[in-house]
């Protein structure tokens, strides 16, 4: 009965979700709330944090095929089908929020080698073809050849996993313009956060819909748990570094987008989504009831989920303070505006690429088996 009325609510968002696409594909941006001061929202920041899903959960694929963690030794396959459906997910987001859809493949055949961007691409490019592959092999009969391939594919990807999140990071840096963004730690924020949310939603994942409950299902929770709670703690430590030290300084210029993002209109994203319901409340379920899979379960999903916010907290923040003193109020115009809420059709269409997410692992789960109940065989 669960399981139907679960199917109901998804076929609701995804029906939903395609009102919202077509929308998108035959008139363009009308319906979305940013403009020409915020000309990103909710599209781009569901790009950074569905890559850094991808990102993390590729990175703890690597413990299984590269370093042969024997505790992790079941969700390997796991991990790198929802890295893949992850890296779906961010392409079609960005894909959405881009002016002219139809000229994604300008950035191969007209290459520009010191756009930041245009590097980001590339080895998204990269790194998707070699997720197909390890994807394929993984689900192939095991033998020493396709062992030692995936462990090579695994080492190659662990520098292009780090390059390419950290390339994000770096694409924020390097716009010296806006000093909220322009720090030397957000390569490394975003590979931890990557780590953080990755290792996270692969919690929630095993701890929830692993098929066979059982002491060594139990044993597997805990030690995913042991180290989701030691990300979100390495991560947040980076996070109050990222954030006390310029408040700390007390240049303008340093502190008003972090002034907005803890007192502004919206400061219940960091004080309550973020920093309450992503990571006291998950932390202090692992520390008291990392043994229960339920409890565990639960605490993956809230610091999965809610590190959204994290994201949204990086990308509006750093637009909504002006450049130039006093240009909000110069012109009066919906498009000329600091004050950005994401507007129904955004979520509509971040509905239908949840959806579509959601639909693909359950493809992958009826015709692969992604839960790997048998022992793994190590490469």
């Amino acid at each position: 009965m669960g399981k139907k009325i679960g199917w109901g609510i998804w076929l609701v968002i995804f029906i939903v979700g395609l009102i919202g696409v077509g929308q998108r594909l035959t008139q363009g941006h009308i319906f979305a709330n940013y403009g020409s001061f915020i000309p990103w929202g909710l599209w781009v920041a569901a790009y950074i944090y569905f890559i850094g899903l991808s990102a993390g959960a590729f990175l703890l694929s690597s413990l299984v095929f590269v370093f042969n963690v024997k505790q992790l030794e079941k969700i390997g396959r796991l991990a790198l089908v929802v890295s893949l459906i992850a890296l779906i997910m961010a392409l079609l987001s960005i894909w959405f929020d881009i002016g002219h859809m139809g000229r994604f493949w300008y950035v191969f055949v007209y290459p520009n080698f010191h756009s930041m961007m245009a590097w980001m691409i590339w080895l998204y490019t990269a790194y998707f073809i070699l997720l197909l592959a390890e994807v394929y092999l993984v689900f192939k009969q095991p033998t020493e050849k396709r062992n030692k391939t995936l462990k090579i594919l695994g080492a190659l990807g662990i520098p292009l996993a780090i390059a390419f999140h950290g390339g994000v990071g770096a694409l924020f840096a390097v716009i010296g313009a806006r000093v909220y963004w322009h720090s030397s730690l957000f390569p490394i924020l975003f590979l931890t956060g990557a780590l953080t949310s990755g290792g996270a939603l692969l919690l929630a994942v095993v701890a929830w819909l692993w098929p066979e409950k059982n002491e060594e299902h139990r044993r597997l929770v805990k030690f995913l748990a042991q180290i989701t709670l030691g990300l979100i703690a390495f991560d947040t430590l980076f996070e109050w570094a990222e954030i006390s030290v310029p408040l700390w300084g007390g240049m303008a210029e340093h502190t008003s987008g972090l002034q907005l993002m803890l007192f502004g209109p919206f400061w219940w994203v960091f004080w309550i989504a973020h920093l309450f319901l992503g990571i006291i409340l998950p932390a202090g379920i692992l520390l008291t009831k990392s043994d229960n899979p339920r409890w565990a379960g639960l605490a993956g999903a809230l610091a999965a989920v809610f590190f959204m916010t994290v994201r949204l907290n990086i990308v509006i923040p750093g637009l909504a303070v002006p450049i130039i003193h006093g240009i909000d109020d110069s012109i009066r115009s919906p498009r000329l505006s600091t004050f950005y809420v994401p507007s129904l059709h955004e979520w509509m269409v971040l509905g239908f690429i949840v959806a579509l997410g959601i639909l693909l692992f359950a493809l992958a789960e009826k015709f692969m088996g992604v839960f790997n109940t048998k022992k793994e065989v190590r490469v």
